[in-house]
């Protein structure tokens, strides 16, 4: 059997991989973090002493007040400045999660503290040669000029959070980074901590023993180092203003040119051409996952794309990358990089049926239970056991995913949660976020997709396959309990009830009946199926005290959709 799998996205060729802004922004970030780590570390030496900390600054000096320290420092400053500045102008909204938002404010406004800390040692160095020791510049900070120092401490914090939250958005992904966080989250409150309180000992030593300080150099060039940190301030301040303006003038250029997103559920998004699905999600106030951030690094966001996706622009260097590690196929595409160029219908992958019932119950109630008013699909491939007798393990694997791409793409493309799969059989839910009239339609909208995709696998592999696949599936309406269950990483949403365990058993029926679908009465009067021809029975099933009324459906081929009705 020489079953041929469809490819996934691939990774690109090298000559496809130039360095991209997010490695650039990420170094850039990494030299900085270095500086602040090395510069923490001095100001911790306060809780020694003064003489160790001015010891430790001639080993920091010759880090970083290098030729090449300098060029390395205050070129990733600008850099980092810069692609702020990109990400800034990059977004069509600027609606975004908190963290986010932070990172992403502290980036803009760290420039304008740091100012007056540059211009008063490393410019004012260049312009007079006078060189402040630690004693004289905590002196100044803490004892004349305090506001100063209060300013240069929350300068050094919000560098110091921004750096953070870049690490954390960098290694979040990352599957080890969960077993090292608590370290790391440590080590990320100690460090500007004992910063801070070295740095506040010091300078209640050096205002307790005056004798400490050295004598007072040549007078600085105040005039000349107050026009460079006012021109310093005009020239961050112009470059914001600059991006905001560009930013601005795009958005309204693109506000004419409009397209529409469609979700789960029948929910239209109607917003400019450029935005990315992740952007028009959070517009429009969908819960949609990334847990990156936006940047690209993880799959958390990605979307299955159901109608629309001949015309689009073809995935970045950076997208196909994570899709290609993912095995993603081809109608798959991550939300925060897919920018359409044209109309689309998309679901997102992760936790689409969870989102919706989040937005509309609230998430602490979902967590611990509802009952609600669901649709249940119940499939099983009948005699696959056997098929698989004679086959490869790799074939039968191939056949297993290809079969359970057609019942996910049924259940996304209908608006249904696909709870789980056991052995080769699956079960779904509808309903999570629908009145149950319209969840028993969906449910047998996806059972008849289901039938339709198994028969195009029939046709595809029918040469290599003794006997063609048969499906058996089964569609029930009731009341279920709805919620998070589960323990640790095999937590998830589920149903259980009385409605889950008949469904389950009108599913063995259609396999003893060698029917492609039973269906229950309660379910196709909600869907308002036309059943006239087809055989009726009343079933009695232990541990029910009610009989069940259901329809046998030997070929669903003549059904009609209740869409279509």
């Amino acid at each position: 059997m020489s079953l041929n799998p469809t490819r996934p996205i691939s990774s690109p060729p090298p000559f496809e991989s130039p360095v991209r802004l997010r490695e650039v922004r990420l170094v850039s970030g990494l030299i900085l973090g270095a500086f602040l780590v090395t510069h923490f570390g001095n100001h911790a030496l306060g809780l020694v002493s003064v003489g160790a900390m001015e010891e430790a600054r001639r080993w920091f000096n010759l880090l970083w007040r290098n030729p090449l320290g300098t060029i390395l420092l205050y070129g990733a400053l600008l850099l980092h400045f810069v692609l702020a500045l990109q990400a800034l102008y990059r977004r069509r909204t600027l609606r975004m999660p908190f963290r986010e938002a932070a990172q992403l404010t502290l980036g803009l406004v760290l420039p304008f503290l740091l100012i007056p800390h540059v211009t008063g040692t490393r410019i004012e160095l260049a312009l007079t040669g006078r060189e402040a020791d630690y004693p004289e510049v905590i002196r100044n900070l803490w004892t004349l000029s305090p506001e100063s120092g209060a300013r240069q401490a929350v300068a050094l914090v919000i560098a110091w959070l921004h750096g953070c939250l870049g690490v954390y958005f960098w290694l979040r992904p990352k599957p080890w980074f969960h077993r090292y966080a608590l370290g790391a989250y440590t080590g990320a409150l100690l460090v500007p901590l004992l910063a801070l309180l070295g740095f506040a000992e010091a300078g209640k030593t050096i205002a307790a023993d005056p004798d400490l300080l050295n004598a007072p150099g040549p007078p600085s060039a105040h005039a000349s180092l107050s026009a460079i940190r006012s021109s310093l301030y005009l020239a961050f301040g112009s470059l914001i203003g600059a991006a905001l303006a560009a930013r601005a003038i795009r958005v309204a250029w693109n506000w004419s040119q409009r397209l529409r997103i469609t979700y789960p559920g029948g929910r239209v998004v109607s917003v400019p051409r450029g935005f990315s699905v992740l952007e028009a999600s959070r517009t429009a106030g969908i819960m949609h996952p990334s847990v990156c951030g936006g940047r690209g690094r993880c799959s958390t966001c990605r979307v299955r794309v159901l109608e629309g996706l001949e015309g689009q622009p073809d995935p970045t260097p950076q997208e196909r990358a994570t899709l290609a590690r993912i095995k993603a196929g081809p109608d798959v595409r991550l939300g925060c990089q897919f920018r359409p160029a044209r109309d689309v219908s998309v679901v997102p992958v992760l936790s689409a049926a969870r989102t919706r019932l989040t937005m509309t119950e609230g998430s602490s109630r979902a967590a611990r239970g509802q009952e609600r008013e669901i649709a249940v699909l119940f499939c099983d491939l009948r005699g696959f056991t056997s098929l698989t007798e004679r086959r490869l393990p790799f074939d039968t694997v191939f056949l297993l995913n290809r079969y359970f791409e057609v019942v996910g793409h049924a259940v996304d493309e209908t608006g249904g949660h696909l709870d789980k799969f056991i052995g080769d059989g699956a079960l779904a839910l509808f309903g999570l976020s629908t009145d149950p009239e319209e969840a028993s339609r969906q449910a047998v909208e996806a059972a008849l997709r289901v039938r339709q995709g198994v028969a195009d696998l029939n046709a595809a592999y029918g040469s290599e396959l003794d006997e063609p696949l048969q499906i058996a599936m089964s569609l029930h309406a009731g009341p279920a309990i709805v919620g998070e269950m589960g323990y640790g990483n095999a937590t998830n949403l589920t149903a259980v009830g009385d409605t889950l365990n008949a469904a389950s058993r009108l599913e063995e029926l259609a396999k003893e009946l060698d029917a492609e679908l039973v269906i229950s009465d309660e379910l196709a009067r909600l869907a308002a199926l036309r059943l006239v021809g087809y055989k009726r029975r009343t079933l009695t099933m232990r541990g029910r005290t009610a009989p069940l009324d259901v329809w046998i459906i030997p070929d669903t081929r003549p059904l009609s959709s209740p869409r279509s009705g």
